[in-house]
């Protein structure tokens, strides 16, 4: 809000009223305006000496009316929104100078400009606007292999933003391993979608920790169990080395006896006491430590303790130790009322612990809502327990019976429940766990709870009649489960998903990148009258060049947003997207390697679109170090 009156301030003084603030929609954006402002891939001949006022009478429409934008002002957040205003006076407006600013008619065919470029100020005035970026782009697109070579001869020149094109050159997919290795000593966030063994070794091996410590947050980590070891091995802090441990096990990695034996011997001992890979060797030695925390974790291994490790840690001196240890032991063992009055956090032992019938019975008739939701859920709850909650008052509560492993289809049926079929689904894990067992999988895929169903839809591979049952399914977020998880998906089903969903955070692109996704004869569906439809005819092997550049035009941002990523894009179309009204679909021609160098070039050394722009695979492997080597100097003398 400060921003947004300081800006209003400004314009009040240079002679303008504010009408309102527009977003873009159709309109030119903004900033493609302050990208010609600055002369990259600008129609020639638009640089001015300075704005007279035959210009500014061109811009305003009969009511004094025009859009502007200003430098370190902009609306919106995301630099996408102008400004409409109107002129107070019958003079020009005093704009020029610093900060800068873009102002287009609205009509969008006259823009004008005044930008600081290297230091001097630069200025902009061209009308027929759409017509001269439509002859911009096709200039450009006919660039000759030899303009292409002494374009890229050039760069980086005089650079501009060396630390964002480090941001950039991570993620562009013609960088070599070689030159990625050389990145992490100035740049490590693109670690977070890495694969590459070879750069993961080095990454591993890097004596800066934060890039070993980008290397373990990072989401769904591409390192091998020998990566994983390498990497908590190497870490010289004793806490970094537990938690990294910590997260090796939770994707998976096995740890071999050597990397718990050090892990131990240090100062987290207490916390690596917890890692669930523990070998059993140890676990003697954990329930007599000196230190409670030690004697606690070992408590959650109660199973392969042995009898007196159990019977010391059930007379433990410690509360807490004393605590777990009969947590753990009612887990089979009935626990009386006595023991459960004595606890200090009764839900534990509600969530997991075996009750003696005497206090699951009061339990079961508690007042407390919430007492008997979280028995619901216990699994050591007894039959006749199960079916008093079965008819509990509670909808909420009858949910969590409905859930519960231990029921026969039939008793499920039987349960009266509520489920919001819009809701948020996790997995549930008894299911997960059943995944391999073809005549479970049969079994609950005829579940009359959908949130059953659809935790069976999320195994990888399924029986041909149970995929054809669930392909069926009258809940059609099984039908979605089963795009995203399911190799074996059918086509006809991926096809009809894709429809209405296009991909999630956890699964994306799929449907349309499932491996079943039908290809051939999408073009039928080019004129579709549903966008989606249309997006789908250049994935068709029998599309052309000629049907991308049809749909580059298309009224609908998804579908230029396509055209604009393929590969077949003509340099020209390439060109013409940069001023799309549609950021993601800029920034998807930016990225695309037809994208004339010329074009290219001016966009590294632009700062909004530095990042990106390094991405482009179009930018040839020894540029690539060339920017890197700028990018270098730049954080060394930071």
């Amino acid at each position: 809000m400060q921003n947004r009156e300081k800006l209003h301030d400004l314009l009040a003084r240079a002679g303008l009223m504010v009408v309102e603030e527009v977003s873009p929609g159709s309109l030119f954006p903004p900033e493609a305006g302050w990208r010609i402002a600055r002369g990259i891939a600008a129609p020639d001949g638009v640089a001015r000496e300075a704005l007279d006022a035959a210009w500014w009478s061109r811009l305003r429409d009969v009511d004094g009316e025009f859009l502007v934008a200003v430098h370190r002002h902009r609306i919106g957040g995301n630099d996408s929104w102008w400004t409409r205003v109107r002129l107070t006076g019958t003079g020009v407006p005093e704009l020029t100078g610093d900060p800068g600013f873009v102002a287009l008619s609205l009509d969008g065919q006259v823009l004008l400009a005044e930008v600081s470029v290297a230091g001097k100020p630069r200025v902009t005035a061209l009308d027929r606007l759409r017509e001269r970026l439509e002859e911009t782009a096709t200039a450009a697109g006919r660039e000759t292999e030899a303009e292409r070579a002494e374009v890229w001869a050039a760069v980086p020149g005089r650079p501009a933003w060396p630390l964002h094109w480090a941001e950039g050159i991570g993620f562009n997919p013609v960088a070599t391993d070689e030159l990625l290795i050389r990145l992490l000593d100035v740049e490590e966030g693109f670690l977070h979608g890495c694969d590459r063994p070879a750069v993961l070794d080095a990454a591993v091996a890097h004596p800066d920790p934060r890039v070993r410590a980008r290397l373990a947050d990072t989401f769904r980590p591409k390192l091998t169990s020998a990566q994983w070891v390498r990497l908590v091995r190497a870490e010289p802090s004793s806490e970094r080395r537990v938690l990294w441990a910590e997260h090796a096990c939770a994707w998976g990695a096995e740890l071999p006896e050597d990397v718990y034996d050090d892990l131990l011997a240090g100062p987290s001992r207490a916390e690596a006491a917890e890692l669930p890979g523990l070998p059993q060797r140890h676990l003697p030695g954990l329930a007599a430590d000196a230190d409670p925390r030690v004697r606690t974790a070992a408590c959650a291994r109660w199973g392969d303790l042995a009898a007196p490790s159990r019977e010391r840690l059930l007379a433990d001196t410690d509360d807490a130790v004393r605590t777990a240890a009969l947590l753990a032991h009612h887990i089979d063992v009935p626990m009386p009322r006595e023991v459960f009055a004595a606890l200090p956090e009764p839900r534990r032992a509600l969530e997991r612990c075996r009750l003696a019938p005497v206090l699951e019975a009061e339990l079961l008739r508690d007042r407390d809502a919430e007492v008997r939701r979280t028995l619901a859920a216990n699994p050591g709850l007894s039959a006749h327990g199960v079916a008093v909650l079965a008819q509990d008052p509670q909808d909420s509560i009858r949910s969590e019976v409905a859930l519960r492993p231990d029921l026969t289809e039939e008793q499920r049926a039987a349960v009266r429940h509520d489920f919001d079929p819009k809701s948020m689904s996790r997995t549930l894990p008894w299911v997960e766990d059943l995944h391999g067992d073809a005549d479970a999988m049969r079994r609950l895929a005829a579940s009359s709870h959908p949130l059953v169903r659809r935790s069976v839809a999320r195994a990888r591979h399924l029986p041909p009649d149970v995929l054809a049952r669930l392909a069926r399914d009258e809940d059609r977020v099984v039908q979605l489960f089963l795009a995203e998880s399911c190799e074996d998906a059918p086509a006809d089903m991926l096809l009809e998903v894709w429809r209405w969903w296009e991909g999630s955070f956890s699964h994306p692109g799929r449907p349309r990148s499932h491996p079943n996704f039908p290809r051939e004869g999408l073009l039928r569906y080019a004129a579709d009258p549903s966008g989606r439809m249309r997006r789908l005819a250049l994935d068709d092997p029998e599309s052309t060049p000629a049907d991308v550049a049809r749909l580059a035009r298309d009224p609908e941002a998804e579908v230029r947003r396509r055209a604009a990523g393929d590969p077949r894009l003509s340099p020209a179309d390439a060109v013409r997207l940069l001023n799309d009204p549609e950021a993601y679909i800029r920034g998807t021609a930016l990225r695309n390697p037809r994208l004339p160098a010329r074009v290219l070039s001016g966009l590294l050394h632009d700062r909004d679109t530095a990042i990106a722009a390094a991405t482009n695979p179009a930018i040839p492997v020894s540029v690539l170090h060339r920017l890197l080597a700028a990018a270098a100097a730049a954080a060394g003398s930071r």
